[in-house]
């Protein structure tokens, strides 16, 4: 029996989660699944320009796993874009990330997601001085379609 899949660190879900070949119904393509795990690692090399190295910190995973996800990512990308197919981003044995914020005139304090754009205003008092505390917690496991929905695993 293997082992449980590692839970990966990711900072938020994606704009949008169904990337499709322009003019053809989504009933009639083949889609493949990319996991948010995978969409994480492309968001922090590829987008963002990190180090393997660091991205492979931010998302608690070694270097060479960074690179594994990568590789089976930029494979997906490939795929759909070579063959046509529509590219759903969802699932994967991963662990989304809060970010605190306080607010300066109330002092109330809040979880956001951590790929969520900063508040603008306090939810409690309307004032505009939101301050991210520096403090990031986590939200909850999700698995789902894609590589980490296991027999026993995540739940």
């Amino acid at each position: 029996m293997p082992r449980p899949p590692k839970f990966r660190v990711v900072n938020g879900f994606p704009a949008a989660t169904i990337f499709k070949p322009a003019g053809v119904p989504k009933i009639d393509l083949e889609e493949v699944v990319l996991t948010l795990d995978e969409f994480e690692a492309l968001r922090l090399v590829d987008h963002l320009g990190l180090y393997q190295d660091d991205a492979a910190s931010s998302m608690k995973v070694s270097r060479q796993t960074l690179g594994n996800i990568l590789v089976e990512a930029h494979r997906k990308i490939a795929d759909c874009l070579v063959h046509g197919k529509a590219l759903r981003i969802e699932g994967g044995a991963v662990e989304l990330m809060q970010r605190i914020y306080e607010c300066g005139g109330c002092a109330r304090t809040w979880a956001a997601p951590g790929g969520a754009e900063r508040p603008a205003y306090c939810p409690s008092c309307g004032k505009s001085g939101i301050h991210f505390n520096g403090k990031n917690g986590k939200i909850e496991g999700i698995c789902g379609k894609g590589k980490g929905k296991t027999k026993g695993g995540c739940q």
